[in-house]
């Protein structure tokens, strides 16, 4: 099991639920917009929320942001330490570094004594475009010089007395990611910071991290997330939640069973089922809904399912347990069934 790192008030490792992350497609010192996307994503889920940080405007405003944020804020740092430091100073619950890219020795000593001083932890990690020359020499673009270089970074940290550290091996190739979190899982008890890197637009992205994230978390690796997708930043907090839910990491999520539809389908099935989704996507409580598409096998194949409904010619019926309880008709079928919700969530 994972040690456990406190990020702000969130806990992860440790066995602790997996944390939802997502990281700004903006400047933090628009501390208005940072406020305001923090509290949007937190609706949906969000555990944690990452800004880059490129000017000591960025890092001032981790404090401004934080009073408002409602969720732990991460500075993301490349290239200058003295920005890890303004960051730490401005409020910042967690750092992002890579130790080999802030400078010398004593730049990594003066960010290891300030995380030290305010007690908060660092992610370090590589991936395929920051992997150390002389493990990609060693070993080639694989899951050992993936997995070796973060663990370099990390005893760099060590070696100054920092052990509050989270660790990632992103990749963009899934089996490569999956090889890699593998890999270091067997190495080390830092909790895991999992995902899949520059995985692609919104349907590509969710698919991938998907395979990835999931697949490691079936085996019990990793403590906290972020599903990286060119789409709105919305999109990656509702998919991580969707792929905690599905490999049954929280039960504090609607599921909702659809059914694909075929030639017996007689009402619009495909069509409810998307307006069910909306309906229930903020709804924190364990409740299976199913949509089905006929009769014929909607009620057996969907028999546990806390509500259902499933259409026919003229009417729907909506079942509890695989049990019908009442026929609507299909002009009353919204009405009749967001209602049947409403009352299943009193």
């Amino acid at each position: 099991m994972s040690k456990k790192v406190s990020i702000g008030n969130v806990i992860i490792g440790g066995g602790e639920r997996v944390a939802v992350q997502s990281m700004a497609t903006f400047k933090i010192s628009d501390t208005a917009r940072a406020i305001d996307e923090c509290q949007r994503l937190k609706s949906l889920g969000l555990d944690i929320m990452r800004f880059s940080v490129t000017d000591e405007l960025d890092a001032k405003a981790f404090g401004i942001v934080k009073k408002g944020a409602g969720v732990p804020l991460v500075a993301d740092i490349h290239f200058d330490y003295k920005l890890a430091l303004a960051s730490i100073d401005g409020g910042a619950d967690k750092i992002r570094i890579n130790p080999g890219n802030i400078g010398g020795e004593q730049n990594v000593k003066a960010v290891a004594d300030a995380l030290k001083a305010n007690k908060i932890p660092v992610r370090v990690g590589s991936n395929t475009g920051s992997i150390e020359k002389e493990f990609l020499r060693k070993y080639g673009k694989n899951e050992i010089s993936l997995g070796e270089s973060a663990l370099k970074n990390v005893a760099i940290l060590e070696k100054h007395g920092v052990d509050n550290i989270v660790i990632s091996v992103k990749a963009s190739d899934v089996s490569l990611m999956v090889k890699a979190y593998e890999y270091i899982a067997k190495k080390t008890d830092y909790p895991l910071h999992l995902g899949v890197t520059e995985a692609g637009t919104e349907y590509s992205g969710v698919v991938k991290n998907s395979i990835g994230i999931g697949a490691l978390l079936l085996k019990g690796i990793g403590d906290t997330l972020r599903v990286s997708l060119s789409a709105d930043t919305a999109r990656e907090v509702i998919a991580a939640r969707e792929i905690l839910s599905a490999v049954n990491l929280i039960d504090d999520k609607v599921k909702i069973i659809a059914c694909p539809t075929c030639g017996r389908c007689e009402w619009d099935c495909m069509n409810f089922a998307k307006k069910v989704e909306d309906y229930t996507q903020n709804i924190k409580k364990p409740l299976k809904i199913a949509v089905m598409g006929c009769v014929v096998n909607g009620p057996g194949e969907a028999a546990d399912a806390d509500l259902g409904i499933a259409g026919g010619k003229d009417e729907c019926v909506i079942f509890v347990k695989g049990k019908i309880v009442k026929k609507v008709k299909k002009d009353q079928v919204e009405k009749v069934f967001f209602g049947e919700i409403d009352r299943c969530l009193q």
